[in-house]
């Protein structure tokens, strides 16, 4: 599949990061939420984010122009029935996720490829809800999507090898890296970095040190570009409670076991730079 026609759906930070990139590099993207206000809120911060670019001579003036040509903003999901990929960004939801992809199933043509943006869940229980399991893969990008190089696959227990190929090769369009996973709880990227969280949330639970010095321990000491207790306020505590949560309950091991502090602050609402307050206050 190469510069063909692309549907994201969700235009929250991850779906619009999704749709800049593809955009980037010359696909024809739709950005489809159902809600006109994120599609707005979107629009206008890629167009920030894109005169950054050229303010920063990462990119030219005819290239944000042509970026933004390649970029459709929709609230009709109807419109997937003429692509030849969906990737899905929406809420960290299998409920969600699962009822979507019925829907995207029925909508998009046979020949097209569903993915999933989730950084956690089964792409293999995702997939049973279709009738293309073979043609449901996990494509988890990083955030922030346009900065960030990696994508992570991951391949449920009904993904093609075709299917894998492919999206493997659009990844290498994007001027990405992609590294393969198969499909348990967490996948690589958060069974590695969420019980590490986790446990920098136990440490300052337990009275072992202060929020910043462990932030500092890791920066300093261990060469982190960022400290795991901003890195989780960045991310935003629900997410990590939730994804803590998937751990423990697909493995049933108690490492994976959620502090009781995550907890807590989640359930004050403070959930991050998102919300003005996590483990540090935002303006």
């Amino acid at each position: 599949m190469t510069r063909q026609r692309v549907f994201v759906v969700g235009a929250g930070q991850m779906g619009a990061g999704i749709a800049q990139v593809f955009a980037q590099s010359s696909y024809e993207v739709i950005l489809y939420d159902k809600d006109s206000a994120s599609l707005q809120r979107a629009q206008e911060k890629m167009e920030i984010l894109l005169q950054g670019a050229v303010d920063k001579e990462r990119m030219t003036v005819e290239e944000k122009e042509a970026t933004l040509q390649s970029l459709q903003f929709e609230t009709v999901l109807d419109l997937v029935k003429d692509v030849d990929l969906v990737v899905e960004a929406v809420v960290e939801n299998m409920e969600v996720k699962k009822t979507l992809f019925q829907q995207l199933d029925k909508l998009a043509p046979a020949h097209a490829i569903l993915a999933t943006n989730t950084s956690s869940l089964s792409i293999t229980e995702i997939a049973s809800v279709t009738k293309r399991p073979e043609k449901v893969i996990g494509m988890h990008f990083m955030n922030p999507v346009p900065l960030m190089k990696l994508v992570e696959i991951i391949r449920g227990i009904q993904t093609s090898d075709a299917t894998y190929e492919t999206v493997v090769a659009v990844t290498k369009t994007l001027y990405k890296q992609s590294v393969e996973s198969k499909d348990f709880p967490g996948f690589i990227a958060n069974r590695v970095l969420m019980p590490m969280i986790n446990e920098a949330i136990y440490t300052v639970y337990e009275g072992v040190a202060s929020i910043e010095d462990v932030d500092t321990v890791m920066k300093l000491g261990m060469n982190h570009p960022m400290g795991p207790l901003t890195l989780a306020d960045f991310i935003g505590l629900d997410t990590c409670l939730y994804i803590m949560e998937v751990l423990h309950e697909g493995f049933g091991d108690s490492k994976y076991r959620p502090c009781p502090l995550l907890r807590q602050y989640v359930q004050a609402g403070w959930y991050g730079k998102k919300s003005g307050r996590g483990f540090y206050e935002y303006e």
